[in-house]
């Protein structure tokens, strides 16, 4: 668990470098999976992704911004040198091939010369030599097989297979090319892709290429596993190369997200088809036709025309020792004929092809390949030995016929004899020294003195050079020089195969009780075998006797030389015939089958046997089997079983071979007639032969021309598709903001017509729907005073928009802007596009605001007192009042810190705290402080504060600032001019006393005495003098007290 942390803390960290590149083949309807599969991937992977599509060389891709739109990763066109980072994606460009070497992209020009080009597979064969393990292939929708070559080398290199499963392809073409080779790990939907990829990545196997092989230290597992294969396939693994077969192993835990070798184990136990698919996985097999074809430059030069000129009339016969799907056999089949046609000379030659692996057999005996097969052939040898059949290419019947495919061990089965080439080509790299040794032995031992051999540049003749001579060191041929024979003392490598009875298998259980139910069961078969049961013989699909039941004496024996463990070699020669045909029905076709009168002969005499053959039942998972029954015939008439076919060996026989050999020699005639008249014929067809060759060689090379072009055209075709809905969805979206914004917009082309509109433009232009393409100038419009036409031509010639205020004839105010229309990154309009805004109520809302800052600016010049507005401390205005009282000018207040109008911090923070806090409180307050003149002197003020917003008082306050030095002034002297009125009132009532009281006495004297004169009162002149002296009282009366108020006034 340690480690496994330590692993995932390093992927965490990675740097710039991928931990793994990922090589994505796509081809028509890859752009819709790359999509999905990018839409699903994470952006930091620490994974690298190069994209190879088949792309038009005429046409600009789009791929770029399309994938960049799925997903957060750098997107990047590849170009020559550039450094492959991690977390980005990298796009093969046009008429491009792409490839790799030591994390830097190369770019090559597309090769058309050989017809049909092969991007995916030229980059993934570069990146599996580059990366090797840290290579991943993952293959997307798309027609042809392009790629498939390209998964054989990343899967032997030690890299994983994802593939796009077929039904979810839009063209399953290459998807289907690739699972049918059985190398992919991963089979899935492009969505599905990019969870399992990183789960993948994340297992501890796949984090450290330079894991040291721990698993081989875990001997039981590994011994478990190789005994499973061995049950399995009847083939042991032990003796392989341990760092391929732990490597293999490392893989298949990983694709199954197994950590340890004993869960692994457990699941190969519980599913019979891992131990096939790690099977697989250990049999890849990478080849192609002319492999390394310097090597069959020389073979065709030098070595093969010497080794035909040597025979004469024998046949020929070569050996291809594991090979694999068969490119390499069809390819010496090949060869040989063009060298014998140039020789002149007229020898049989045959090719025995073995390969351990059976599947392998079964598709290299088909004699069917994918088109890529273009790319290794030259093109006279595809027209000439090549036939197309729908999507793939079938080799010529002539050279499948020089062909004998077989499953064959090397190791264990015995060797082929007088053979005059061998080819054992990069097979004895996967094998310790101590096999090596014994499949060179095998070898010397079937080749025919100066016979040639081949091996893989990898590989050499080791402790058996003295048995060969060099023939060309650089190639690895080589040349034997004579018989030798195997060694056969040594029991680890013994000709017969290993087979345990059922009793002595390892089971998955292990349990005591069942060897002894099967140990029980085995002494019952036993106790009725004499006298019940016929001779049973259990066989599995290899052909090996399993169990035996009954009496085999007379039908088994032990032919001499090297022993097989096949039933057919260790049977009677009457027996052999019948059961290999009957076994291979039953296990094709799964039905019962029934040989009867078959005659054997027994001890020197005639026996008369029955055969009858069935599948036994088994459970899915489980190896095959059937059981052959050998009966004695009693007599000769037998009731024939219900269903099960009867085949008489005897009745007729004679008969129908007498018949036979009438219908062949009638035959033999007619064939010598008909050959007569075929090589009268034969210069003519070779003529028209010929013709036919060339023509198809022009027909096939336009033909995959046309395939390339149709797969571009798709992918063009896809690109245009998602570019017209991406221009649909900006079409409506923008009917839709037209429309939503609600602005007067109207939109003219290059001859000033109209292009576009919204439907508020009818406040100011007459126009309707119809009006598209009338120019501007045959439209009315309600501006005033406005040379509208005039605007718009000067913004189109000077390129430079116009912005303006006007005013219709009924008064609305909107705010005009015209500008230039380009198309492109070009520099000369082509149109204009106008846009009014309705500025009415902005208008209004200007004129108020015009009106309160005229209010605002009278009032701070007519207030007596100092005013200015304050936010966080800072003076953003003051009145000029407030400037005259502190000295100060308005330049150097506005911006500063209210803290230099106070004389100290104290009275600064004191009105910071409890003046704002009134304010917060109540938006409004007052307190007295002192602030300091710019001449130093402290100065007595009154503030009073208003809130701007009392809902948020941090948005500053108007503050109102009253000097109390005048006032106080004018209190002190009010209080003297109240004590001095008060003295002089008091010394005005001692004067007033001390001279009105006689002036009033003689007043009311006087009053009194012109009152009661009632004698007077008809003389008017004595009324008249009265009057005159009591004025005169009166008068002199006024002058003593004008006299006390001025000396009031003095004093």
């Amino acid at each position: 668990m340690q480690d496994r942390q330590t692993d995932v803390e390093e992927w965490q960290g990675a740097g710039s470098q991928p931990i793994f590149y990922v090589g994505i083949g796509a081809s028509a309807g890859g752009l819709e999976a790359l999509e999905s599969f990018f839409t699903h991937m994470a952006v930091d992977s620490n994974m690298a992704f190069i994209v190879i599509q088949h792309l038009s060389p005429n046409y600009k891709s789009m791929m770029v911004e399309l994938l960049s739109k799925r997903t957060a990763m750098t997107v990047r066109r590849a170009e020559e040198g550039m450094l492959v980072e991690a977390n980005s994606m990298y796009l093969i460009p046009p008429k491009k091939n792409l490839s790799i070497f030591h994390g830097k992209l190369l770019l090559s020009d597309s090769d058309h010369s050989r017809g049909l080009n092969l991007p995916i597979d030229v980059f993934l064969q570069s990146l599996a030599d580059d990366q090797a393990e840290k290579a991943i292939a993952v293959i997307l929708s798309g027609t042809g097989s392009d790629g498939v070559r390209g998964i054989r080398a990343v899967k032997e290199a030690g890299g994983m297979v994802m593939v796009q499963s077929e039904d979810s392809a839009k063209f399953d073409g290459m998807p289907r090319a690739a699972i049918s080779t059985g190398l992919a790990d991963f089979i899935l939907p492009p969505e599905e892709m990019p969870a399992k990829l990183l789960s993948f990545i994340r297992h501890p196997y796949s984090l450290k290429t330079d894991r040291p092989p721990v698993l081989l230290s875990d001997e039981d597992s590994m011994a478990r596993i190789f005994a499973l294969l061995r049950e399995r396939t009847r083939v042991d693994f032990t003796f392989y190369k341990p760092s391929t077969v732990v490597r293999r192993i490392e893989r298949r835990m990983t694709v199954n997200q197994v950590n340890e070798l004993r869960d692994y184990v457990k699941l190969m136990e519980s599913y019979p088809g891992e131990v096939m698919a790690l099977y697989r996985e250990l049999l890849i097999g990478v080849t192609s036709f002319f492999r390394d074809r310097d090597v069959f430059d020389d073979l065709e030069t030098h070595h093969l025309p010497e080794l035909f000129a040597r025979l004469h009339d024998r046949e020929v016969r070569f050996w291809v020792a594991g090979c694999s799907t068969g490119e390499e056999a069809y390819s010496l089949a090949m060869l040989s004929r063009e060298i014998l046609e140039q020789m002149g000379k007229r020898l049989n030659v045959k090719i025995f092809a073995t390969d351990i692996d059976r599947n392998a057999i079964v598709r290299a005996s088909a004699g069917s390949y994918p088109e890529s097969i273009v790319v290794d052939l030259p093109p006279g040898l595809m027209a000439k030995y090549f036939h197309r059949k729908e999507d793939h290419y079938r080799i010529d019947r002539s050279i499948r016929e020089m062909v004998v495919f077989a499953q064959h061990n090397l190791i264990k089965d015995p060797p082929f004899t007088n053979i005059d080439l061998v080819s054992c080509r990069n097979l004895l790299i996967y094998l310790q020294p101590v096999l090596q040794r014994k499949a060179l032995e095998l070898i010397s031992f079937s080749l025919n003195p100066q016979g040639v051999l081949l091996l893989g540049s990898s590989e050499t003749t080791g402790d058996l050079a003295d048995s060969f001579e060099p023939l060309n060191q650089k190639f690895r041929i080589y040349s034997s020089k004579g018989k030798r024979r195997p060694v056969g003392n040594n029991s680890e490598f013994s000709g017969v195969p290993e087979v345990l009875p059922w009793q002595n298998r390892i089971r998955s259980n292990g349990s005591w009780r069942g060897h002894d139910e099967e140990r029980l069961l085995e002494r019952f078969l036993q106790s009725l075998a004499a006298d019940y049961i016929p001779l049973a013989v259990v066989v599995n699909e290899m052909m090996e006797p399993l169990h035996i039941v009954g009496d085999s004496d007379g039908y088994f024996q032990r032919p001499s030389g090297r022993q097989t463990n096949d039933i057919t070699k260790n049977v009677i020669k009457d027996l052999a015939i019948p059961l290999a045909t009957g076994l291979q029905k039953v296990f094709k076709t799964g039905e019962e089958l029934k040989y009867t009168n078959i005659r054997i002969h027994w001890r020197d005499q005639l026996k008369t046997v029955h055969i009858r053959i069935r599948l036994l039942p088994g459970k899915k998972g489980q190896e095959p089997l059937a059981a052959v029954f050998i009966e004695e015939a009693v007599t000769l008439k037998e009731t024939v079983l219900g269903g099960v076919p009867v085949y008489d060996v005897n009745l007729e026989a004679e008969q129908r071979i007498h018949d036979l050999e009438q219908e062949l020699q009638f035959s033999r005639e007619n064939l010598q007639a008909t050959i007569e008249e075929l090589e009268t014929s034969n210069e003519e067809l070779q003529a028209t032969n010929e013709e036919l060759l060339a023509s198809n060689e022009e027909l096939q090379s336009t033909n995959e021309e046309l395939q390339s072009v149709n797969e571009e055209l798709h992918t063009v075709n896809a690109e245009h598709q998602r570019k017209i809905m991406e221009l649909t969805e900006l079409n409506n979206d923008l009917d839709n903001l037209m429309a939503g914004i609600r602005i007067a917009t109207l939109i003219l082309d290059e001859n000033l017509a109209v292009r576009r509109f919204t439907p508020e433009i009818r406040r100011i232009f007459k126009i309707l729907d119809g009006d598209v393409g009338r120019p501007i100038n045959h439209l009315m419009h309600d501006l005033a005073d406005e040379n509208l036409l005039g605007l718009v031509q000067e913004v189109v010639r000077r390129g430079v928009g116009s912005e303006r205020e006007v005013r219709t004839r009924s008064g609305e105010w909107f705010q005009m802007r015209i500008l230039p229309y380009h198309i492109g990154s070009a520099a000369i309009a082509a149109g204009a596009v106008l846009t009014f805004i309705d500025i009415g109520s902005l208008k209004t809302v200007q004129n108020m605001l015009s009106d309160r800052e005229t209010l605002i600016a009278s009032l701070y010049r007519a207030a007596p007192m100092g005013v200015s507005r304050v936010a966080n401390r800072i003076l953003l205005d003051v009145n000029d009042q407030l400037c005259q009282a502190l000295g100060y000018s308005r330049e150097e207040l506005l911006g500063q810190n209210a803290r230099i109008l106070y004389p100290s911090d104290q009275e600064f923070e004191a009105v910071g705290t409890d003046l704002y806090e009134q304010l917060r409180k109540y938006s409004v307050g007052a307190m007295e402080t002192f602030w300091r003149h710019k001449d130093g002197n402290r100065l007595p003020v009154l503030l009073s504060a208003s809130s701007l917003h009392p809902d948020n008082p941090e948005d500053g306050a108007t503050f109102t600032v009253l000097n109390l030095s005048d006032s106080r002034q004018d209190v002190a002297k009010a209080q003297a001019s109240e004590e001095r009125y008060h003295q002089l009132v008091g010394d005005l009532e001692k004067k007033l006393a001390g001279f009105a009281q006689p002036a009033i006495a003689a007043l009311a004297a006087k009053a009194a005495s012109c009152g009661d004169g009632r004698e007077k009162a008809d003389d008017p002149q004595a009324w008249r003098n009265c009057a005159h002296e009591s004025l005169a009282l009166c008068q002199q009366l006024m002058e003593q007290l004008a006299n006390v108020l001025s000396a009031a006034k003095q004093a």
